[in-house]
C-alpha cells in the first residue's frame, strides 16, 4: 500500500462514523499532510476496492467511507445524528438474499444493508434536552 494510502486509512480508523472525502481531506490537511483532494479521492477508492474500507451513499448522494473493522461482510447501524456506526453481522439477511436470489435464477449474489436510526447516546440527549 502507498504511504498516502496508507495515511487516509489511518485517518478513517481514528473516526468513529463515517466521513466524506472532503472532510478526511481536510483533517488530513490540518495536521500538516502534504496531500491533495484528488489523491484523497483515489486513495478512498483503492481502499475500497480492496475492502479496507467501507461505502455508503448518503441521501443526497454523496459518498462516504469508513474503515472496517472486520475483515468478514458485515452490515451498519448508523446514527442519523452523531454518524456513530457499528458494524454488525446478519445471518438472516445473508440467508434472505441467497434465496431470494436463486429463486429468480441469480448466482454470485452480493448485497448491502444499512440499517439507519438514532443511537442510544443521541436519543438520551434528545429526552434530556
Amino acid at each position: 500500500m502507498s504511504t498516502r494510502r496508507d495515511a487516509v486509512h489511518d485517518t478513517l480508523r481514528q473516526s468513529d462514523g463515517f466521513r466524506s472525502a472532503q472532510d478526511v481531506y481536510a483533517e488530513m490537511r490540518a495536521h500538516g499532510a502534504k496531500i491533495g483532494l484528488t489523491t484523497v479521492y483515489r486513495a478512498l477508492q483503492a481502499l475500497a476496492d480492496g475492502g479496507l474500507v467501507d461505502v455508503l451513499r448518503t441521501d443526497d448522494g454523496e459518498s462516504v467511507y469508513r474503515a472496517c473493522a472486520s475483515g468478514d461482510h458485515h452490515h451498519h447501524l448508523v446514527c442519523r445524528r452523531c454518524g456513530r456506526t457499528v458494524e454488525v453481522a446478519g445471518p438472516t439477511v445473508e440467508r434472505w438474499a441467497e434465496t431470494v436470489g436463486s429463486e429468480h435464477g441469480f448466482t454470485e449474489i452480493t448485497h448491502t444493508v444499512e440499517v439507519f436510526g438514532t443511537c442510544s447516546v443521541c436519543s438520551a440527549t434528545v429526552r434530556a434536552g
